[in-house]
């Protein structure tokens, strides 16, 4: 087993570090940290970096710091501690993003139907922030609908697991015959396999169907992990294209 690095191991330390302090501040804590709707009252631009250091539990938290030290350990030792730190909070950026973007998306099409039935957006935005509900929209709105609108909005983002999908990725890059062994898998899957796989049947079917099927919110941001994934890959995509030009990383 690999020993932990310095900057997984600094990443590690800072994240329980945050993870205590919620422990005994509460919901203070998530409403200043956490990464809010950016029409949110509650949304400061420091969010979009110190959700990613925010858990919602201790399995949360647990899951993501193995990860971390799995994957981030090793890349970590081929590629030095700057690197590492620079591809980890790059991908975290691109797994908000894309929540995000998504977010404004669902957010905007119920704005729209609302629209039509004579509700203005700025109405709208307000009595969110002011922390009401108009009970008109339920009825105007389908229920997966009103779910993502209220959900986008209302709805926070915490955790590491954008970037340690960025890992992940990076890993399955590398090293695409490693064989990592899964929970309920009697047999080793090679990297390059189990990475996309996994990606596309969890993460792209339940971020695409998985409200619409289960009628429930999953509590889970499927396209901050895709985004993660996808950062991921593009940096790993770039470094690979130049690795032998000017443009490396020294």
């Amino acid at each position: 087993m690999m020993n932990i690095t310095p900057i997984v191991k600094q990443l590690i330390i800072i994240n329980v570090l945050f993870f205590i302090g919620t422990l005994f501040v509460g919901d203070p804590a998530y409403q200043i940290l956490a990464m809010f709707f950016p029409e949110n009252n509650d949304f400061h631009f420091w969010q979009l970096l110190t959700h990613m250091f925010m858990h919602g539990g201790f399995a949360h938290i647990a899951f993501n710091m193995f990860a971390l030290y799995s994957f981030g350990s090793t890349l970590e030792h081929f590629w030095g501690s700057q690197k590492l730190l620079f591809f980890y909070i790059s991908c975290g950026l691109g797994a908000v993003l894309l929540q995000t973007g998504v977010n404004y998306y669902y957010f905007n099409e119920a704005v729209n139907v609302l629209g039509a039935h004579g509700f203005e957006k700025a109405e709208i935005v307000k009595i969110l922030n002011e922390g009401k509900i108009n009970t008109q929209w339920e009825s105007i709105l389908t229920a997966t609908q009103y779910q993502q609108f209220l959900s986008s909005f209302l709805g926070t983002m915490v955790g590491a697991s954008g970037a340690i999908y960025g890992l992940l990725v990076a890993f399955a890059f590398m090293f695409p015959n490693a064989e990592l062994g899964i929970m309920f898998i009697p047999v080793p899957v090679k990297a390059k396999y189990f990475v996309p796989v996994y990606m596309l049947l969890f993460d792209g079917f339940f971020g695409i169907f998985g409200n619409s099927l289960m009628g429930i919110d999953s509590g889970i941001a499927h396209f901050a992990h895709i985004g993660g994934a996808i950062s991921g890959f593009l940096i790993m995509w770039y470094w690979k294209k130049n690795q032998f030009n000017n443009n490396r990383w020294n």
